[in-house]
């Protein structure tokens, strides 16, 4: 370091795939992503019923909440799970956001789903069909994430867009 004080705080997230998808590899990556930004990790794993993430989120009280799909489902799981997690008073203020292959269809309405998405509850949605693909999603989920820690010019309680082809 160049002898400044970092003013980034260490965020307690919760990593996990949704109940219908069974890949591990995109959670692992998050993982380690996090980890190495100095942030603390529980990974819940693939195929996570809607119930135990609630349960986790209940328990664990994370900073961020982190939805990976791979199977292209998340629109559907993804859905159910925000609006069944938004009706916890407990968890209305929790930070959640989704990413990855959101639908299954092979047309383009990464703009449509990540609207939907966030009116439904997310505070950001990275998909990967959205313009710039998954790279472009992975650099808005860090300048998110980055946001999010800063204190200074983090997060006013509003949702707010994550980049081009995300929505916030």
């Amino acid at each position: 370091m160049n002898g400044m004080i970092s003013t980034t705080r260490r965020l307690r997230t919760l990593v996990s795939g949704l109940s219908s998808d069974a890949h591990m590899w995109n959670l692992v990556y998050l993982q380690l992503l996090l980890e190495e930004r100095g942030h603390q990790v529980s990974n819940l794993g693939s195929t996570t019923p809607d119930a135990e993430i609630l349960r986790a989120c209940r328990t664990e009280r994370p900073d961020l909440l982190v939805i990976s799909s791979v199977n292209g489902h998340g629109r559907l799981d993804g859905l159910r799970l925000i609006r069944a997690l938004r009706a916890v008073p407990a968890l209305r203020g929790l930070p959640v956001v989704i990413g990855g292959k959101l639908g299954i269809d092979g047309r383009d309405h990464a703009g449509a789903a990540a609207a939907h998405l966030t009116a439904a509850g997310y505070d950001a949605v990275f998909d990967d069909a959205a313009e710039g693909g998954p790279d472009a999603g992975l650099l808005r989920f860090e300048t998110f994430l980055a946001d999010l820690a800063d204190p200074a010019g983090g997060r006013s309680g509003t949702r707010r867009a994550a980049g081009p082809g995300a929505a916030a």
